[in-house]
């Protein structure tokens, strides 16, 4: 319970602390808070999956422990790389646009 706290206070400070138009931006916002919960999820799901195919003696508490755990790291991972010196408006490390004009037919 304690590290979904830390979370919370995560996110809260660092919309609170962000410049305009980083961090505060609402699709920022959505992207930050998607990652923590995919990453979250997956943490929980691979730890739970190992203990029930007895690959590691994990129990519930624990999983749920270490998902809060990841979730949180994301969300600071993400909050870096906007203050980073690579970073951008989005909480990827690397700023990678996609391309507009693909074609697939050559």
């Amino acid at each position: 319970m304690l590290a979904i706290a830390e979370l919370t206070w995560t996110v809260t400070s660092a919309v609170s602390t962000a410049k305009a138009g980083t961090m505060l931006s609402t699709a920022l916002f959505k992207d930050t808070c998607e990652r923590a919960v995919s990453t979250a999820a997956q943490t929980f799901i691979a730890l739970v999956g190992t203990d029930g195919a007895g690959m590691l003696d994990v129990g519930l508490a624990d999983s749920l422990k270490a998902a809060a755990i990841a979730g949180l790291l994301s969300v600071v991972k993400s909050y870096a790389a906007i203050k980073g010196p690579i970073g951008g408006a989005n909480p990827s490390v690397v700023n990678i646009d996609a391309p507009t004009d693909l074609d697939l037919n050559d």
